[in-house]
């Protein structure tokens, strides 16, 4: 399919339409001459809701409950994956391989050896792929960046990222119970370990066990910490610590920490990413954002805007920027422009800038699991530390094979 022209119709399926896929849908409608033609998801009660959504405001598509049937719908000619991250690798891989170009939800994979798998798959394809990281198009952010590399904050020693999210809290016991009517949960586990299904594992909450993400690192922490690695221009650590625990919550039900701390050593600064659960009040009155701590002021971003405050006299403070537009929507806008123009290059969130932040993310957390200080062979794509590499790739079960690149 080509798209020769910025007025050309581009039509869009999207797999995974309960969150951030009906909020991806709602920012790429808005861009002229998009269409919805089908919509995707394991779950029927789901798929009416959004149906019906759709409707009301003169949309029509069809319902699909197997991604891989949506794929071969030739009306489709750009998929949207918001499913949750262990489907990420092989729905991307299956949609640039059915000739679709694609917008998958960050994180790009569930493991490191997913993220490397990727990037073969996109440098053999054609395809035009776009990674979730919307902040990547949002003006304010680039600012804050531009200023941070223009050198006026001095020699940057440390550099901050956290999430303090004070809404979070306790996920609580909950028994196991039977698949509600009209859930595919088989196919939702995909392949992921089975387990019966629960409550807690379905839906928005599947982020907090191991099987299917990473926690709030691979949640928050690959927005935040991407902004910190482009503002430090920073490639692989040195060595990455990490320790915490379920410090709020010992019995939670979930496995991923309530309360981290990640050190990434590099030549010359840190990067250290924070992460609290039921706490709104993190550094700088932020329940989110990102420092940059110079010798002559520090800048402070989130998505609410930018500022420096200056160490004593050496600098003059800037005032809050705040921000001025829609990053999600933008995002969608470059996507699409992106998709008529056949032209990858512009695409804002690639995937290998999409892959180093993922697996960056990752790493942070075989840190904490492994409770070792770790380094990284980039030569090899392994770890020194043995225990370590017992992490890299995500385990595939239920006749699921990992793609062949």
């Amino acid at each position: 399919m080509e798209f020769n022209n910025f007025s050309s119709e581009v039509r869009v399926g999207v797999i995974g339409i309960k969150g951030m896929g009906w909020h991806n849908l709602e920012a790429i409608l808005k861009v002229e001459g998009v269409r919805c033609t089908a919509i995707c998801d394991i779950d029927d009660a789901v798929l009416a809701q959004r149906g019906k959504q759709l409707s009301e405001i003169g949309v029509v598509p069809k319902h699909y409950k197997d991604f891989n049937a949506m794929l071969a719908d030739p009306e489709v000619d750009v998929v949207i994956i918001a499913t949750p991250d262990h489907w990420h690798c092989l729905q991307a891989i299956a949609a640039m391989e059915a000739g679709k170009d694609v917008y998958v939800e960050k994180p790009l994979a569930n493991s490191i050896v997913e993220c490397d798998a990727l990037i073969k798959a996109k440098q053999a394809s054609d395809r035009i792929v776009q990674v979730g990281q919307w902040q990547r198009s949002q003006r304010h952010f680039q600012d804050a960046v531009a200023f941070v590399h223009s050198g006026k904050l001095g020699k940057i020693r440390t550099v901050k990222a956290w999430a303090y999210l004070g809404w979070k809290q306790r996920v609580p016991e909950k028994t196991d119970a039977p698949v509600p009517a009209g859930v595919d949960y088989l196919s939702w586990e995909g392949p992921a370990q089975r387990h019966p299904f629960n409550p807690n594992r379905f839906h928005y909450d599947f982020r907090w066990y191991w099987d299917y993400a990473g926690g709030l690192m691979t949640d928050w922490g690959v927005h935040l910490l991407d902004y910190a690695l482009l503002g430090m221009k920073a490639s692989t650590p040195k060595s990455i610590m990490a320790t915490g625990g379920k410090f709020a919550y010992p019995e939670d039900a979930g496995d991923t920490p309530d309360t981290l701390t990640t050190v990434y050593e590099f030549d010359g600064f840190n990067i250290i990413w924070e992460h609290a659960t039921s706490i709104s009040n993190g550094p700088y009155g932020r329940e989110h954002g990102i420092a940059f701590i110079g010798n002559k002021g520090t800048l402070v971003l989130d998505r609410g805007g930018w500022e420096v405050i200056a160490e004593n006299d050496r600098m003059e403070p800037v005032p809050l920027q705040k921000r001025q537009d829609a990053g999600l929507e933008l995002h969608m806008v470059n996507f699409i422009d992106a998709v008529r123009r056949r032209a990858p290059e512009i695409i804002k969130a690639p995937v290998e800038e999409a892959a180093h932040i993922a697996k960056l993310s990752h790493m942070g957390n075989i840190a904490y699991r492994t409770g070792q200080k770790l380094t990284w062979n980039a030569k090899k794509g392994r770890f020194s530390e043995k225990p370590a590499n017992e992490y890299l790739a995500a385990r595939y079960h239920n006749g699921y094979k990992f793609p062949k690149t």
